[in-house]
């Protein structure tokens, strides 16, 4: 993204660059806040120690993850700290939390939808440009959600998926943590069919058709 900016430095180019990195700010702030606040709800303090129950981006956004998302387009933010001993059910509350960061790209991708549904509604002309000025907003929060639901450590599926495994499978589970690394290496890194990744071939149909439903099959990008 931020090669392109450069390569072509024009208003509009500038525009999706300022868009995109809006969207990324508020995407990672919000997961890792839903993390940390979910976590404080379930008994643990340890995000809240760490000052992570927070909507102060600065708390959130690890440097080097964020620049690489705006030069190779894959980053991370600080991964948010929870204790599972101090949870009553250290199993379920984990993938609770863990699940509670995407959920809450989902929740902001609706949100941030609504001034089109207003607009196709009243058919206003206004609403829609708007509409389009926020759905690159809508589009990085569906693929953080998204991404992070691939049951791979150190994803957030990873943990919830644990959560709904039967007692005798969990310790198992969680053992495979090991590769977890190695596996989402593969998945960014290994080309298949057309130069593009396995990780675009898995969620760039689910988020194709998250947001197909969310603009009512008029996506405006």
């Amino acid at each position: 993204m931020l090669f392109q900016l450069l390569s072509n430095p024009t208003p509009l180019t500038f525009l999706i660059f300022l868009l995109f990195a809006v969207g990324v700010i508020i995407a990672i702030t919000v997961h890792e806040f839903a993390h940390a606040a979910s976590a404080e709800k379930l008994g643990d303090p340890t995000a809240k120690v760490h000052n992570r129950v927070s909507l102060n981006p600065l708390n959130h956004l690890d440097p080097i993850g964020t620049l690489l998302i705006f030069l190779v387009g894959f980053g991370w933010g600080k991964p948010t700290p929870f204790d599972p001993y101090n949870l009553k059910n250290p199993k379920k509350d984990s993938a609770i939390i863990s699940l509670a960061g995407p959920a809450s790209n989902l929740i902001l991708a609706v949100l941030f939808t609504i001034p089109f549904w207003i607009g196709a509604i009243l058919q206003n002309s206004f609403l829609t440009s708007f509409s389009e000025l926020l759905s690159p907003i809508v589009r990085i929060n569906i693929i953080l959600a998204i991404f992070n639901l691939i049951p791979i450590h150190p994803l957030d599926g990873f943990k919830i998926l644990g959560g709904f495994l039967p007692r005798e499978w969990y310790n198992d589970w969680m053992a495979t943590e090991r590769y977890g690394i190695i596996l989402l290496i593969a998945l960014l890194f290994i080309p298949i069919a057309g130069g593009s990744s396995l990780l675009s071939q898995i969620i760039g149909p689910v988020v194709g058709q998250i947001l197909n439903l969310l603009y009512l099959g008029q996506i405006p990008f």
